[in-house]
């Protein structure tokens, strides 16, 4: 899925319609209906238990969906495959970050910019376009100095860092991130910050899920509010975040 030159009123990137999702009986999302918009940067909230990780898990075909369809720009879907998720224009990180950690920081960047499987990619990083593409994004990234440190000894906010370097290095549409802001010290918070600005501003759709209503607030052009598994609220952020019932989905009052 590639952007589009079209107006903000004509196109989506993702649309749900009555998606639900159970475990052993308790329904962890119910009958969810919403529209992520294509442009800009939407934030996905809600008090612990909302249902907002499992909403991405199945977005992104980590976890299948009992009911409802989710549509992908024209395409309509009642299963998603998660390996398929970039041939569908989406690419995720997860709040638990996911590594090769025996292997480098170069080595990681390159399984993705080649075909995505371990070994043939050891074998094809010799290719130009690759190793351009790699430094070109561990630079954005702030993790060229990295490059050839393994990714199990990288602190925290540096494996942050390189996971977003990954999912980038899928150049597709939409980008959906897990807690992308959370245990992060206050300068490698900044800098996440900026990469997701980076990435609205090349056209792209960027989708995360946060607890901090200041980033939230500061971040975000459209959000999502979940409650109890049930979709709530979307909108803009400030109209949204001011509502009555909004304000007691957080304080239970």
């Amino acid at each position: 899925m590639t952007s589009r030159n079209v107006a903000h009123d004509e196109y989506y990137g993702i649309q749900t319609i009555g998606v639900t999702k159970a475990f052993d009986g308790v329904k962890a999302l119910d009958d969810v209906t919403f529209t992520i918009p294509i442009f800009g940067m939407t934030s996905i909230v809600g008090p612990n238990g909302s249902g907002k990780s499992t909403l991405v898990n199945l977005l992104t075909g980590v976890l299948p969906f009992d009911e409802g369809i989710v549509k992908i720009e024209t395409n309509s879907f009642s299963v998603i495959h998660a390996h398929e998720t970039p041939d569908h224009g989406i690419t995720r990180t997860f709040q638990e970050v996911r590594l090769f950690d025996q292997m480098t920081v170069w080595d990681n960047m390159m399984v993705v910019l080649t075909n995505r499987k371990l070994f043939p990619s050891m074998i094809e990083r010799s290719k130009s376009e690759h190793r351009d593409k790699a430094e070109e994004i561990l630079k954005q990234v702030g993790m060229w100095e990295k490059r050839e440190s393994m990714a199990g000894e990288l602190s925290y906010g540096q494996r942050k860092l390189l996971e977003i370097g990954r999912a980038m290095a899928l150049d597709v549409q939409v980008y959906i991130l897990d807690e992308p802001f959370a245990g992060l010290f206050p300068q490698m918070l900044e800098r996440v910050k900026d990469l997701l600005r980076d990435i609205r501003s090349n056209g792209r759709t960027v989708v995360f899920i946060s607890h901090n209503m200041d980033i939230v607030r500061e971040l975000s052009d459209h959000i999502i509010v979940l409650e109890s598994g049930k979709f709530l609220l979307a909108g803009e952020v400030e109209d949204i975040l001011n509502r009555p019932e909004v304000i007691r989905a957080y304080l239970g009052a």
